[in-house]
């Protein structure tokens, strides 16, 4: 279909935020998220501390991410068949039971590590509902013309969230190892406050019978949505190829050779790259050409990648690694809305559990890849050779997916 060439301009700057529901969302993530991160941080202490196993540390992921694939044809459907609004609720009310969980257990002197992943499961399979339906409730709450913004904001508190939280529990748990839970189960309870806050949207959802069909609507949609398909897998490779957060350890004590301080530094600059560049675009929106900037900005995430793997000198290292994640998060930004803009109402939640599980496995299995090629032919080789890829990806899915090259705005579907 060709683009038009005038379409709705997105609303300024914070305009979803005027939207009381759209407030009480991005406050019940900014908890939750907050949250979130402090508990993956004093987990990981707190599991290293009893077993001084790294393959330990790789399981706390794992079986958090497990339960979004095992559930995927499940969670997305309870997201388009029942209110969810309330499902976010009852999750956060879940989570925070399971934050409560993990401090009993820290306040023991021995404890086995399996009581600690069966909890961390629990937290995997209550998020694995909670976000197709976190996700699929925000274009109810704001319109069209805002939802560029909406996610702007709500990309911005991920980003602040991922760079403080671990800060803050890590800090807490110097204090103690049973003070971070407590205070993400605090959190918690906040974010299902505002979630229960929300005013019922008026969503667009038609209740179906639970056939195997329905069931995957959001299989078969993404497959015949061009622009949904090119979006979604494009974030898959490019990430799976490009990311290079797992051998951050290595990079800091053999290559750079900085040591833990320089490790945190390392860490923090994607965050900061993001962060800075999801509140410019909450304030300035990209209002044309979204899908050659895209596919731009992928490519740069590819080429700052590159540079980072190449580079001996710490402070050319920090800032390539800020400037892949600034470039990655307008590729996340314009890639989100595109999902939400392009995708009917009573399809969402399903399509989102799909995409879930596709950012979830191109993170996962992009930390496998890139350990496994390390240790094959080495940490450097490892992410050029996967910086080099995702350029690769992004010029080859432009010739794939012309639909999505072609897609101009981001305040109506073109």
């Amino acid at each position: 279909m060709p683009a038009p060439e005038e379409a709705p301009s997105p609303q300024p700057a914070w305009a979803a935020l005027r939207h009381r529901g759209f407030a009480f969302l991005w406050g019940s993530r900014l908890a939750a998220t907050f949250a979130a991160q402090m508990v993956s941080v004093a987990v990981g202490w707190r599991v290293y501390d009893l077993t001084r196993n790294p393959f330990d540390l790789g399981m706390v992921g794992l079986v958090q991410f497990a339960p979004a694939l095992l559930l995927v044809l499940v969670t997305g459907a309870v997201a388009d068949r029942y209110n969810r609004r309330r499902i976010v609720a009852v999750c956060l009310a879940v989570e925070m039971l399971c934050a409560g969980a993990l401090l009993l257990l820290a306040l023991r002197a021995s404890v086995s590590v399996g009581l600690i992943f069966a909890v961390l499961f629990v937290f995997g399979v209550v998020r694995a509902f909670r976000n197709p339906a976190q996700r699929s409730l925000l274009p109810n709450l704001v319109p069209t013309a805002a939802l560029a913004s909406a996610i702007a904001l709500s990309s911005s508190t991920t980003q602040f969230a991922v760079i403080a939280g671990p800060v803050a529990g890590g800090l807490l748990y110097g204090l103690g190892a049973a003070v971070p839970f407590a205070v993400a189960a605090g959190l918690f309870g906040l974010g299902m406050a505002f979630a229960l806050l929300i005013p019922r949207p008026a969503t667009r959802t038609v209740v179906q019978p639970a056939t195997w069909s329905t069931v995957v609507a959001g299989f078969r949609f993404i497959w015949h949505e061009k622009v949904v398909l090119g979006a979604v897998s494009l974030d898959l490779f490019a990430v799976l190829l490009g990311g290079a957060m797992a051998l951050l350890p290595a990079y800091a004590r053999d290559v750079l050779e900085v040591g833990p301080w320089g490790l945190g530094l390392l860490r923090a600059g994607p965050g900061i790259g993001a962060l800075v560049v999801a509140l410019w675009l909450a304030a300035r929106p990209v209002r044309d050409h979204a899908g050659l900037v895209m596919f731009a900005c992928v490519t740069l995430f590819g080429l700052f990648t590159l540079v980072f793997g190449l580079s001996t000198v710490v402070w050319l290292s920090v800032a390539a690694l800020a400037l892949a994640g600034a470039a990655d998060m307008v590729s996340v930004y314009i890639r989100e809305t595109l999902i939400q803009l392009w995708t009917p109402d009573a399809v969402r939640g399903r399509v989102n559990a799909v995409n879930m599980v596709f950012v979830g496995a191109s993170n996962e299995l992009g930390e496998f890849r890139a350990g496994t090629v390390a240790a094959l032919i080495g940490v450097v080789p490892a992410v050029v050779m996967g910086a080099v890829g995702t350029v690769g990806v992004a010029v080859l899915w432009m010739a794939l997916f012309p639909q999505l090259r072609k897609v101009r705005h981001l305040s109506a579907r073109d």
